[in-house]
């Protein structure tokens, strides 16, 4: 199964769309997947259901700094190339669908009880989201495998 297909499965499994991304890189980078979806858990539907940076991003954006961040001090080409990496997934996303923010992408403010009751009854979350988590998975492939 595909990096993407195991993703869309954890998402249609109830896990959030942050943690369906991570997850799936997890042991590429020595993490055991439970503390993956631990480490993703609080940032799905926009940091905690704020509408603010989507969740798929943001778990993109940590495999990103897995791969390429900084863990000693004096290391700036490493934060230059995390840094690097995170600007061209933002340029890849944001062509395909116009903004990195949770609340732009589901046309709907997800913060509110009333936005989370129309996203709901409406299945936006299910029409919308499996696409986004699909997408963030395949570029970050790209960018961490070039």
């Amino acid at each position: 199964m595909s990096r993407s297909d195991e993703a869309l499965t954890l998402f249609g499994d109830g896990f959030n769309c942050a943690q369906a991304v991570l997850a799936v890189f997890a042991d590429e980078f020595g993490l055991d997947r439970k503390t993956a979806l631990r480490i993703a858990g609080g940032f799905g539907g926009g940091m905690g259901r704020q509408g603010l940076i989507c969740g798929a991003v943001t778990g993109a954006m940590i495999v990103i700094g897995l791969k390429f961040g900084k863990v000693t001090p004096e290391d700036n080409e490493a934060r230059d190339r995390a840094y690097n990496a995170v600007t061209e997934f933002s340029i890849r996303f944001k062509e395909k669908f116009g903004s990195l923010n949770c609340r732009d992408l589901l046309d709907f403010d997800i913060s509110t009880p009333e936005g989370r009751e129309y996203i709901h009854s409406h299945k936006i979350v299910e029409n919308t989201c499996p696409l986004i988590v699909k997408t963030c998975v395949e570029i970050i492939e790209q960018i961490i495998n070039s």
